[in-house]
């Protein structure tokens, strides 16, 4: 294959003779990365000229500041992992800073207005000094395979933790938060980290068993009873969020994940059909047992008749209308009539200021992050990291798409934060977090692969996969 044919993300190269060099794309992810940082600031400062007619008096330390933490992810990111995917940090840095720039927004509507964009904004210091922490200390995301039991248990357990008598609290009629020293914490949000790592490990041990084992139903092939226990395991543990937390959200989402991640591990169509007749057995149980799963779907089907009760999605389409196509524009909407605008409602916001089509590109947005980690995936030479990437770039799926889903009414409107915008501490860290460990596989599949041979050039090969691969012998990775 000649180098005029490569693929066109794969990394670029330039030859003199025989020799190429190897340019690595930090200088692409760095021009990115300060593009994207415009977006969030200048919805920042647009908020201020439409509300008050000038820019904040801060804003040389304010642009100074986040322009400064964008940069320092990315050196951190040339120095510990120079091969890694360009196109992550820049998406979330344009994600991180237009959900930075709404709160602050919505803080401006009550009078004297509140700082809750500044909590969020130390939140995300904190949750990059996680995310340069994982890349620099975790060389090789592999040592992670040896522990899938105990992760498991320690994720579990950290999704029954606010079930614990004088732990946990009820906000907003769901129990999915505890508090400690009077700071709650959502658990469930290292729990999906936890269990994307103990799913990945187990599959990768036991998927020749899932894969090949069991008796022919038709076309799909039905697995052996004593195979059924980890998907029977998740799908009780599903319905115990939902009955006993009420919160339907966390319970799709685990058990939607356990079961994606299934499918990619064996390729058998039996497991989704039989996730699909557990999902509708557990839905049916919910509706008729379980009040809250009740509210919502009739909130879902019938949100005009109760206004009490579905106000949030009644002041959400109001604003959605409102917006229209282009939107309100910064600062000239009314958000704020919305409850929990900051929160599970921030895409309504977003599509009230932004209009539809402002919302539709933050979507593409989080469709490009989804891509990216199931194309380093594919990318990936080990099953486990394969795995890992799957899940991973599933949890920010089926996130988005439950929450946005609820708050357009697609879907049953559930309690998850909208990844990297909605406002809320321990979503943000957990989110920075699973963005390092996909930057660490992504350097792991995109890396040259070495030949053992001591050079100081690397060299040209003629390999092809889903993305160009380079030999190099030795040389600083």
């Amino acid at each position: 294959m000649s180098l005029a044919t490569q693929a066109s993300d794969s990394p670029p190269v330039t030859s003199t003779g025989s020799v190429v060099v190897y340019r690595r794309r930090r200088n692409v992810e760095l021009a990115m990365t300060l593009l994207a940082t415009t977006l969030g600031l200048g919805g920042w400062l647009l908020t201020g000229l439409n509300l008050t007619g000038e820019v904040p008096a801060n804003w040389p330390w304010v642009c100074g500041l986040w322009a400064g933490m964008a940069v320092a992810a990315h050196l951190v990111i040339r120095w510990r992992l120079p091969y890694a995917d360009p196109l992550l940090l820049p998406l979330v840095i344009a994600l991180n800073g237009l959900g930075l720039a709404m709160i602050h927004r919505i803080d401006q509507i009550p009078s004297p207005p509140r700082s809750d964009a500044w909590d969020q904004f130390i939140w995300t210091g904190l949750g990059m000094a996680l995310f340069a922490g994982v890349i620099i200390f975790l060389r090789d995301h592999r040592r992670l395979q040896r522990f899938p039991y105990l992760m498991f248990l320690a994720g579990v357990g950290l999704l029954m933790l606010p079930l614990v008598p004088g732990l946990g609290v009820r906000l907003g009629g769901s129990r999915i938060w505890i508090r400690v020293a009077g700071y709650s914490f959502q658990p469930s949000e290292v729990a999906k980290i936890l269990l994307a790592l103990a799913f990945a490990s187990y599959l990768v041990a036991h998927r020749e068993v899932l894969s090949l084992s069991g008796f022919k139903l038709g076309p799909i092939q039905i697995p052996r009873a004593r195979d059924l226990m980890p998907i029977g395991l998740m799908w009780a543990a599903s319905l115990a969020i939902m009955v006993f937390q009420n919160d339907l959200g966390t319970s799709m989402l685990f058990f939607g994940l356990f079961v994606l991640m299934l499918y990619v591990a064996t390729e058998r169509a039996g497991w989704p059909a039989l996730a699909a007749v557990l999902f509708a057995v557990g839905a049916w149980l919910a509706v008729n047992y379980t009040n809250h799963v009740q509210v919502r779907i009739s909130s879902w089907l019938h949100p005009f008749e109760n206004y009490d009760q579905n106000g949030q999605v009644i002041s959400a389409q109001f604003g959605f209308a409102w917006g229209g196509l282009t939107g309100r524009g910064w600062g000239l909407g009314r958000p704020g009539l919305t409850p929990l605008a900051k929160s599970d409602f921030i895409a309504a916001a977003i599509g009230e200021e932004l209009g539809l089509v402002g919302l539709m590109a933050v979507i593409m947005l989080y469709a490009l992050l989804v891509a990216r980690g199931l194309r380093m995936a594919l990318a990936s030479h080990d099953p486990f990291s394969k795995l890992l990437a799957s899940g991973l770039s599933f949890v920010f799926a089926l996130q988005v798409f439950a929450i946005i889903g609820g708050v357009t009414r697609l879907l049953p409107l559930t309690g998850l934060t909208t990844p990297f915008m909605s406002q809320g501490g321990s979503s943000l860290i957990a989110n920075w977090v699973i963005i390092a460990l996909m930057l660490v596989i992504s350097h792991h599949a995109r890396r040259p692969i070495s030949l053992g041979v001591v050079t100081d050039e690397p060299t040209v090969t003629n390999l092809a996969d889903d993305e160009t691969r380079m030999l190099t012998g030795g040389g600083r990775r």
